[in-house]
């Protein structure tokens, strides 16, 4: 028996538009051409991969026989004395000698195509449109900087868990405000990528900064 092809979840055309006291007082329409809540799971590996690739510092380094002190010169005579023939007591058969085959610094960082990258952003998108984790906001905007006021509006949000915050412009308020909150990390939309939304949960997203995110992956 031929197995039933997976439907794709459909997502709402319209998201409800919040304040920071967790009010509707809009809506945000959706651009179905880009939210179809098609999520291409292969180009999702293959765009983490390559983040994580990049992180990689690439600096584990082991000592060829080149490299290792001492065994300049050859331990006894090629022939007569009944052992096997050594050059150099630092061969990579004896104990203290230098490494075969062993890691040395090396640039594991690679690129993907654009078009690549901005499929990959659509699809951790869509992937947290068919979840319903993402709330827009109207404004981000705190009087003082205090943990309380921010911690107030995750509460009235409903949302737990791994938090990404988006704004258009990080203003120190904000960023103050949420610096110390467990699980909630804050950017700015202009920075932000496939693997930054794959590892939240949940992404809380400003109007203005929504729409310049849209305009960017078209």
């Amino acid at each position: 028996m031929k197995k039933a092809a997976k439907k794709e979840k459909t997502i709402n055309t319209t998201l409800p538009l919040y304040d920071v006291n967790g009010k509707v007082v809009g809506e945000v329409k959706l651009d179905e051409k880009l939210f179809d809540g098609k999520v291409n799971r292969t180009l999702l590996y293959e765009v983490n991969k390559m983040y994580e690739a990049n992180k990689r510092q690439g600096t584990a380094a082991t000592k060829t026989r080149a490299f290792v002190a001492g065994g300049g010169i050859k331990p006894w005579r090629q022939k007569g004395t009944g052992r096997a023939r050594v050059g150099s007591i630092r061969s990579p058969l004896w104990r203290h000698g230098g490494i075969a085959y062993g890691p040395h610094p090396r640039d594991y960082e690679y690129s993907m195509p654009k078009k690549a990258m901005r499929g990959a952003l659509i699809s951790s998108l869509n992937a947290r449109l068919c979840e319903d984790g993402i709330k827009p906001i109207v404004k981000i905007d705190f009087k003082e900087a205090k943990t309380k006021l921010f911690q107030k509006m995750l509460e009235a949000l409903k949302v737990d868990g791994k938090v990404l915050v988006i704004v258009d412009k990080a203003e120190n308020k904000t960023i103050f405000s949420a610096r110390n909150i467990r699980n909630v990390t804050l950017m700015e939309g202009r920075n932000i990528n496939a693997r930054d939304v794959l590892l939240n949960e949940h992404l809380i997203i400003e109007k203005e900064a929504f729409d310049k995110l849209v305009e960017r992956l078209k």
